[in-house]
């Protein structure tokens, strides 16, 4: 029963951080002004949104599965999702891609994230970070999948029968979490939809601090390489649109390795390396002039950007002392760290600036670096600070 909770949240992955992790391929589309026109730091704000309702709507989504709603958050959730894409294949304008994709879908997949995150926890006594290392390693392929699927439909059968046939997907693949994934831990009494004591429990909220710093970089990267290949001739327009997939797929690895290593040296151990390595690359870009440049720097950061999705998890489990409160925690932890979508997003993209014949790559990428490296310095110290120092304390 266990294991089988742990393949329904893979599918729950696949469909919201898998879906998340495409949108630089609908950037880049969206880029050649096929459906409307708009600035990259317009376009950036449709992706940003979904981002943001996602981790967001943990707010709500987190203390209700805490109050035993499970089953309605799936099916709503679920609903919003399949239906997003129905209206998004139906959409002309700038405004109306805004509220199917970035609105509609983002506050659907928020519904069903946390609550599935809050479940997994509750199965697992041990080896819980390999546990979610395998179920967020769900969200590389669906990164994988969904731009190869938008890609090679969107010039033969258009940009509306391209996104109905994700939109089918979606609706097949969370089946399986509807009908299989049960709460093992019933609520007592009902609880308050914030934990206030959070605020004052300083190795959480210095993480979760941590955490919306290191994700401006991270969304920098993620909306913009493939955009970047393209525009300085890194990559044709072919090779450029798989940069998505090559990302995501590197990223199986790094959601399932660091978190399986997690079980032994504690999972804060390794998110601040990974960080800091993530914002070297993100510097190694500025050097990037060729394909096979490009295509490096996007497997390495594909790997060391994996730890983002799959630890964070693990670590606000290991942060909350009162496991009744996992959802709530949760929900609270990622809501807070939606704030850097805005940064790495639409923030990004005003830095890149809007002349195409002058784009600012050099300060994009130096950018986005310096959250990531703040980020992780920053989990270093935690990490420091809560082991006394001890090299090799599990934390």
């Amino acid at each position: 029963m266990a294991w089988l909770q742990v393949a329904a949240g893979w599918s729950i992955f696949f469909n919201t951080w898998g879906v998340m992790n495409t949108f630089g391929i609908f950037q880049t589309y969206y880029e050649l002004g096929e459906l409307f026109t708009q600035t990259s730091s317009n376009i950036a704000w449709i992706g940003s949104i979904q981002a943001l309702c996602l981790v967001s709507t943990g707010l709500v989504s987190g203390p209700l599965y805490d109050r035993g709603y499970f089953r309605a958050l799936m099916v709503v959730g679920s609903f919003l999702m399949v239906f997003s894409f129905m209206m998004l294949s139906l959409s002309t304008a700038y405004w109306e891609v805004l509220l199917a994709q970035g609105f509609c879908y983002g506050i659907g997949a928020g519904l069903i994230f946390v609550p599935a995150l809050a479940i997994i926890p509750t199965y697992f006594s041990t080896k819980l970070g390999l546990a979610v290392g395998i179920a967020a390693s769900g969200s590389s392929l669906g990164g994988v999948i969904y731009p190869i699927v938008f890609y090679n439909l969107v010039d033969s059968i258009g940009f509306a029968w391209s996104v109905r046939t994700i939109g089918f997907i979606v609706l097949g693949t969370l089946l399986l979490p509807v009908f299989v994934m049960k709460m093992r831990i019933k609520p007592a009494k009902p609880r308050a939809f914030l934990d206030w004591s959070a605020f004052t429990d300083w190795p959480f909220a210095i993480f979760t601090l941590s955490c919306m710093i290191g994700f401006v970089g991270l969304y920098t990267a993620l909306f913009f390489i493939s955009y970047f290949a393209e525009a300085t001739g890194s990559a044709d327009a072919k090779m450029a649109f798989y940069l998505i997939p090559i990302v995501n797929a590197a990223s199986v690895f790094g959601r399932t390795i660091p978190n399986a290593i997690s079980d032994y040296t504690g999972p804060i151990s390794l998110f601040g390396p990974a960080s800091i390595i993530c914002g070297i690359l993100s510097l190694c870009l500025m050097a990037v002039t060729n394909l096979g440049g490009v295509v490096s720097i996007a497997l390495l950061y594909g790997f060391f950007s994996g730890v983002y999705v799959a630890l964070p998890t693990v670590c606000f489990v290991r942060l909350t002392a009162d496991k009744s409160k996992i959802g709530t925690r949760i929900g609270m932890g990622f809501a807070l760290t939606g704030v850097a979508v805005l940064a790495g997003g639409p923030g990004g993209g005003g830095v890149l600036g809007t002349d195409v014949t002058d784009l600012h790559w050099h300060s994009l990428w130096i950018y986005g670096s310096i959250f990531s490296l703040i980020g992780g310095f920053m989990l270093l110290a935690l990490r420091f600070y809560l082991t006394k120092g001890k090299l090799l304390a599990k934390m």
